[in-house]
């Protein structure tokens, strides 16, 4: 049975809203579970570790610590495990972490449909200033790469690990959104003022974490490749594009912007123009637009399930450290 390629759009917009709903769900019982060391009048809920996947710099410094010890963080493991989940989906299976699972990526992009809705279009930063402000979100992982991974041994990041502010980065974190400053609140609606005019305003220009995984992907074996003789040349591929790539110009494409979220695939009329493929070798194979999505849910769940079987996806932090710990959060510093 084969399906329209325009069908992939919607199996996109439906994994993306699974997985955002997912997101919220564990907020709101992390939520919970922060409520009732606030206050033990609450009941008392199952902290959902999947929240650690909001302490990127605390899985980038639990990698060096793995990479160079062998050990795993036991406080939040599971940021370990989502960095590594979410590194390694980058690696194989192109940037499509942040086109079809990251709740961030999602949100900014339900946002900048919104304002072409309402405007009609969505805006475009002139060619020379998109690539300077564009260098932002590498300079800002540049920072956090040399801080990390070259100047801060693993002493160090035990050192810091050990630290009441670490036990609790979590819901430092929360607290962020919950009790957010007037300072906080701007900036968001700064955000999502400039998300509204321009596509991915986060994701393009400001997120590490993307660039990260931008650079990553340069290596993945996955790329969308357009066959020039059955291109008819009619612009579709390049005006769909979420990340303003103009794929009708390029042969394969190599940018770390792309998503891989096969926008451009399922806008093609021309059979065969454009394909997400995998080279193997001095062999290139046509992977089918359905397959894709398939393989990095499953890849992207295989990672974490081999941490939870491992033992390394529950926090160890005592029932004791958050009854003494929460109340005075707000006090904590680095």
């Amino acid at each position: 049975m084969t399906y329209p390629r325009s069908s992939i759009r919607f199996v996109r917009y439906v994994v993306q809203i699974a997985f955002l709903l997912i997101t919220l769900y564990a907020g709101w019982e992390f939520h919970q579970f922060v409520l009732h060391f606030e206050d033990p009048a609450n009941p008392f809920v199952q902290r959902p570790p999947s929240v650690d996947a909001f302490l990127p710099i605390g899985g980038l410094m639990a990698f060096k610590f793995f990479a160079v010890t062998g050990l795993v963080e036991p406080l939040h493991p599971s940021g370990l495990v989502l960095f590594i989940a979410i590194t390694g989906v980058s690696l194989f299976l192109k940037k499509g972490f942040c086109g079809w699972i990251c709740p961030v990526g999602t949100l900014s992009q339900y946002v900048w449909m919104a304002g072409e809705k309402v405007f009609g279009r969505n805006f475009r930063i002139e060619k020379y200033t998109d690539i300077g402000l564009r260098s932002i979100k590498y300079a800002l992982f540049a920072f956090f790469f040399v801080a990390i991974v070259i100047a801060m041994g693993s002493n160090w990041i035990l050192m810091f690990f050990g630290t009441d502010y670490y036990k609790v980065a979590d819901v430092k974190m929360l607290k962020f959104f919950t009790d957010m400053t007037a300072l906080t609140f701007w900036v968001l609606v700064a955000l999502g003022v400039l998300s509204l005019l321009y596509k991915n305003f986060w994701c393009r220009y400001l997120c590490p974490y993307g660039a990260l995984l931008g650079i990553i992907s340069r290596w993945s074996p996955l790329k969308i490749r357009r066959n020039e003789e059955k291109c008819i040349h009619c612009h579709a591929c390049t005006t769909a594009c979420p990340t303003l790539i103009d794929v009708e110009k390029k042969d394969v494409i190599k940018s770390g912007e792309c998503f891989g979220c096969m926008t451009c695939v399922s806008r093609c009329p021309s059979p065969g123009a454009l394909d997400m493929t995998v080279k193997a070798g001095k062999m290139t194979f046509i992977l089918k637009p359905l397959a894709y999505p398939v393989l990095l849910i499953a890849f992207f769940y295989l990672i974490i399930g081999i941490g939870v079987l491992a033992g390394k996806w529950h926090s160890q932090i005592p029932y004791e450290e958050y009854q003494r710990l929460v109340p005075h959060v707000d006090s904590l510093r680095h």
